[in-house]
């Protein structure tokens, strides 16, 4: 066994990984970067990326399809698959692991798990062990896990989860997608368009995307219903049937006839991966998200060496968040170590309270930072909330006929400020960045009817909104 000793040890080596690791060394500290699967993480290899490259042509045939003069023949299901391959690079993390050694960094291959204060003992993959020791600390980086629910025989029946069905060397004839959130909506889209032909969707709540605002998950539900995307919501899977493995799986429901299908998503949400991670090597409970305070430092471990980014700490499970939260722990990583005080700013202002940004790659696209209005209600703020009919404004209605969607605004009115934006449209991920500014800097509402918008385009709502509210 070799012992090893580093400024930092960061176990998994995703999107928040490399970014802790990248702004440690950039603060003249040494790395340690280790990793069990592949360089780059879930988002590079079976989330963000590939989904997104399934989901891309769904949305062109959209967008051509809305335009008077265009047309767009069948998609080649095969060509979209085989760009998918080259976006995660056909499973190939050495560009990844060049960019981590090129920080520079050590990357090590293998199993890590804590093993008392500041040591980590790594289960190599090409065999034996190597425990490497942390003079400042070690950083949690790694991710989480789709969760399949307890239901009699569907983990024996195998279903996909987020990692099979971006991975996918084929698309079924027929799906049954369980889940009503962004996994289960992205991808029950993107399969159908690829010829998914008979997608159904199982929803137990009351409708589509639930914690955004109403009107996201309805407009969602209207497109999936024009594709012939079957939405069944208030059911719950009883039971799951499949003989065979690889064969047809049938689905018993809470409420009307069993449902046959060529392949089954479980799309029902995520867990912290903090199994075998030996948490309780340092007094922390084994399999609970790692409870961490605004400079991503572990709380309830002593002299405060252990942090955790990204899911892991189940604050905001995505990646642009993780990447986020990461650079605040590498800079903190390093200002500690150079022995600055705590009260600096950076080490206690963090973006995540604001409500994090988020878009779903529907068609339409539903997006939306802050808080919903019914979350600020429920905080105690004074609200006003105003809408406006998306494809009212001019540039939306040149992108193409029937363009449909939403715009709202939730106002603090003690301080007439934004709380949370919403915008649900073809394109309209576009149009967030500007709203996560204004919700984030507290863009005073008389500031901000300042910042004119350019016409023609969508993004002139902000003005329809301010004009509403009444400014």
């Amino acid at each position: 066994m070799v012992s090893d000793e580093f400024d930092v040890i960061v176990i998994g080596a995703g999107p928040a990984g490399e970014n802790v690791a990248g702004r440690a060394v950039r603060g003249g500290l040494s790395v340690a970067v280790v990793e069990a699967e592949r360089a780059g993480g879930e988002c590079s290899y079976w989330a963000c990326v590939p989904s997104k490259a399934l989901l891309r042509p769904i949305d062109l045939a959209g967008e051509v399809g809305r335009v008077p003069g265009m047309s767009l023949g069948p998609i080649d299901t095969a060509a979209v698959l085989a760009r998918r391959d080259e976006a995660v690079s056909h499973m190939d993390d050495a560009g990844q692991v060049r960019w981590i050694t090129g920080l520079p960094a050590e990357f090590v291959r293998g199993q890590g798990r804590l093993d008392g204060p500041r040591r980590v003992r790594v289960a190599l993959t090409d065999g034996g062990e190597r425990l490497l020791t942390a003079r400042h600390a070690v950083v949690l980086a790694t991710g989480s896990r789709a969760v399949v629910p307890p239901a009699p025989g569907l983990a024996e029946a195998r279903p996909w989860t987020s990692r099979e069905v971006t991975a996918a060397e084929s698309v079924p004839g027929r799906l049954i997608v369980i889940g009503g959130g962004v996994v289960a909506c992205e991808m029950a889209q993107a399969m159908h368009g690829l010829g998914a032909a008979e997608t159904t969707v199982l929803v137990r709540g009351t409708g589509l995307l639930e914690r955004m605002e109403p009107f996201a998950g309805q407009l969602v539900a209207e497109s999936f219903a024009a594709s012939g995307i079957t939405v069944r919501t208030g059911t719950e899977v009883v039971r799951v049937e499949r003989p065979e493995p690889g064969g047809p799986v049938t689905v018993h429901l809470s409420q009307g006839a069993p449902i046959e299908a060529d392949e089954l998503l479980v799309a029902t949400g995520r867990r912290p991966a903090v199994d075998g991670l030996g948490l309780e090597s340092v007094g922390l409970p084994a399999g609970r998200a790692v409870q961490v305070d605004d400079s991503m430092r572990a709380t309830g471990v002593e002299d405060g060496w252990l942090y955790a980014v990204g899911d892991v700490n189940g604050r905001d499970l995505l990646t642009h968040m993780g990447k986020y939260q990461a650079r605040v722990c590498g800079d903190v990583i390093a200002a500690r170590a150079g022995g600055d005080k705590d009260d600096l700013p950076a080490l206690r202002e963090v973006a995540g309270g604001y409500g994090a940004p988020q878009v779903v790659f529907t068609d339409p696209q539903a997006c939306s930072v802050g808080r919903t209005e019914a979350r600020a209600r429920q905080e105690g703020f004074t609200v006003r909330a105003v809408e406006y009919d998306l494809g009212s404004v001019t540039g939306a209605y040149l992108l193409g006929d029937d363009y449909r969607g939403r715009a709202k605004a939730v106002v603090d009115e003690d301080r007439r400020i934004l709380l949370g934006v919403t915008f649900v449209g073809p394109g309209a991920a576009e149009l967030l960045h500007a709203a996560t500014i204004a919700v984030t800097a507290e863009v005073p509402l008389e500031r901000l009817w300042h910042a004119v918008p350019s016409f023609p385009t969508v993004s002139e709502v902000w003005l329809r909104l301010l004009e509403t509210y009444g400014l």
